[in-house]
């Protein structure tokens, strides 16, 4: 191994690779050395440490402590420290010991001091006392398996939304699945993009992974507001609703409109029990909201490219931020207000699936990244890795590699925090889920990165097990089930620690195929997992069917990755048997997408393009209120009640 390889191990980089066609690849030299740049930041590689700088301890699973470079006749004295108390302490006659089984739950520092002839040392490191698994959702259908459908929010219709589905539609969904004898609703990310730009419209690019999407306020529903008429948006509402695909633009300015009228309304003549729950949120929420709100601001005074910025504000200064706040108190406010909207209004989903007893209720998709211009970016750029986005080698279905355009945390950094930034993340998503996916799940473990401005880039490992543990610690803590996206170049063992923590597996259909191209029975599918047809980046069942998908990459340039051989493998059925074969398998939650219910031929979004498909913009051919009596969605209800899919209970979130 040479110096370049050595350096890039010490950093965790990842200098060769086998990518998802089996193929081994090296990574140019000129690439490895721009990663080590990028994760290095100039400094020098961590220095050699007697203690990792995570220990992790699972409840039920005695661990070693052990210490690098420790002689045999070393004493050593440990104590684990919560704050500023000492908790447990003891000490140990070897380099390797065992801490006590029992810790409580939670994060805290261990802190070790070794004696030895060589003199006196002392070290520190995290400590992850974690569950020792994820929350496995145990006790909803007892045992037996459930259904849910999924929707793509933004995309339904109905007789009041204003041409973008919102959290009003999303109740109406929960009746509906309730009545179909579904566990849940799976929706697209809810993330926070970017208002003053809203063509650009990927849930998967957010601006931040903390905070919701205001287009997905229903403003009627908001007492503040004082109603179309008085708005002066009845015609402009009336002709959104109309639109064949989601007219962006159109409500962005309707919603955003709309909000100052109901934020006006609420500074001046809002209800003591209203604001009294605004500023309740705002404690909750605490500096990452008030980031959040001052970053919208200065995103519209100085615009999108926020390292442009004049140099006082490129980084979230606490005493800039209070000046600002002083100076644009209402425009802060404003978008506060704004998040406080949203989140009570998916509260409201999440407690009326409860009082339906739905034993899965809201499963929520969440972003492998975020927008390197987003407020995320900006307000954690001491752990994000800005020069380089996320990205995938070749692979079967994508043969040119892919590029997201998404930064990702950097893994030192991370670490050196506590994994607070990552937690976080964790904790807005589970807020109120019953279940979320986390989007290329692989990236706990490894992200292949893209240097900004090349073609190709290299894996950068990650503290997989420390990551399960926190993943592990709030999934128990919010009761949330975790759905790993795991498609893609999977490295070898990693299905099976994901499954031992608990995290459960992301079966799609349309890739569990033997050799030939046959598809695998049933009962090849694991329990502790998620199963379904497609996904929105593959092709719906009918799209499938008639080779929709083949016909427009073809048209606009982009290889297929197969060709029309898989013919062989259509139905000309229609979906019920598919979903009856998916029904019969052990997985837990089959998700049936309501594209595939209806029998939409057009998948929301085709990945490698960005104005040659309409993506995340097709809206359900029938509105909401239309659904319920519908033949096809009735005779999937009854097809999925005879294989015994029914929804159990969960005890309510506290």
């Amino acid at each position: 191994m040479d110096a370049l390889a050595e350096l890039a191990a010490e950093w965790g980089i990842e200098p060769d690779y086998v990518d998802g066609r089996g193929l081994s690849r090296t990574v140019d030299r000129h690439i490895l050395r721009r990663i080590v740049e990028i994760l290095s930041r100039g400094q020098s590689p961590p220095k050699r440490r007697r203690l990792p700088p995570s220990v992790v301890l699972r409840r039920g699973r005695s661990t070693a402590v052990a210490l690098r470079d420790t002689p045999p006749s070393a004493s050593i004295h440990w104590a684990v420290v919560a704050g500023d108390t000492e908790i447990a302490s003891g000490t140990a006659g070897s380099a390797a010991w065992r801490l006590p089984d029992d810790l409580p739950v939670g994060t805290f520092r261990l802190d070790v001091e070794v004696k030895s002839r060589a003199g006196r040392a002392g070290e520190g490191a995290g400590l992850l006392v974690a569950p020792e698994r994820a929350y496995g959702g145990k006790d909803f259908a007892d045992g037996r398996g459930v259904w849910a459908l999924g929707v793509q929010l933004y995309g339904v219709r109905s007789r009041r939304n204003w041409g973008h589905g919102d959290f009003t539609d999303l109740l109406g969904l929960l009746e509906l699945s309730a009545d179909l004898g579904a566990a849940g609703i799976g929706l697209n990310p809810l993330h926070a993009l970017f208002a003053d730009e809203p063509e650009r419209a990927s849930p998967y690019s957010p601006n931040s992974r903390l905070f919701l999407n205001p287009l997905y306020i229903d403003l009627e529903a908001a007492p503040e507001f004082p109603g179309l008429a008085r708005a002066g948006l009845t015609q402009e509402v009336a002709r959104l609703r109309g639109a064949a695909m989601v007219d962006y633009t159109g409500v962005a300015a309707a919603k955003l409109a709309g909000l100052r009228l109901a934020f006006d309304s609420f500074r001046d003549r809002g209800s003591a029990q209203r604001r009294e729950d605004f500023e309740a949120f705002r404690r909750e929420q605490g500096r990452a909201l008030a980031l959040f709100a001052s970053f919208e601001v200065l995103r519209r005074k100085f615009g999108s490219d926020w390292p442009e910025w004049p140099s006082s504000w490129r980084r979230p200064d606490n005493g800039a931020l209070d000046a600002l706040r002083r100076s644009t108190r209402e425009d802060v406010e404003f978008h506060e207000f704004v998040q406080w909207l949203a989140d009570r209004q998916l509260r409201a989903c999440r407690v009326r699936a409860q009082s339906l007893a739905m034993s899965l209720g809201l499963y929520l998709d969440v972003a492998v990244g975020v927008d390197p211009h987003g407020a995320d970016a900006w307000s954690e750029q001491s752990t994000m890795l800005a020069d380089a986005s996320i990205g995938a080698p070749p692979d079967l279905l994508n043969t040119a590699g892919q590029n997201w355009s998404l930064v990702a945390f950097n893994p030192k950094a991370l670490e050196g925090q506590g994994f607070a930034p990552f937690r976080r993340m964790l904790q807005a998503a589970m807020r109120h889920a019953g279940a979320i996916r986390l989007d290329h799940v692989l990236g706990l473990n490894r992200l292949y990165l893209i240097p900004n401005g090349a073609s190709a880039g290299g894996y950068v490992r990650f503290p997989l097990e420390a990551m399960l543990a926190v993943v592990a610690q709030e999934s128990v803590g919010h009761r949330c089930v975790i759905i790993g996206e795991d498609l893609g170049t999977v490295p070898e063992n990693l299905r099976e620690t994901l499954a031992d923590w608990g995290v459960w597996s992301y079966r799609v259909m349309l890739f569990e195929r033997d050799e030939d191209g046959r598809f695998r029975p049933p009962d090849h599918y694991p329990e502790d997992a998620l199963v379904t047809f497609s996904t929105h980046d593959l092709p719906t069942f009918a799209g499938w069917s008639l080779g929709r998908d083949l016909q427009e990459k073809r048209a606009i340039g982009i290889d297929p990755g197969e060709t029309d051989s898989r013919g062989k493998q259509r139905t000309g059925s229609g979906f019920l048997p598919v979903a009856s074969y998916l029904a019969a398998t052990p997985s837990r939650i089959l998700m049936i997408s309501i594209e595939d219910a209806l029998g939409v031929p057009d998948q929301p979004n085709l990945p490698g393009t960005i104005d040659e498909h309409p993506n995340w913009r097709r809206r359900l051919p029938l509105a909401l209120e239309n659904l319920h009596h519908h033949p096809r969605i009735r005779a999937l209800a009854r097809v999925l009640r005879g294989a015994g899919r029914s929804a159990g209970t969960l005890p309510p979130k506290s």
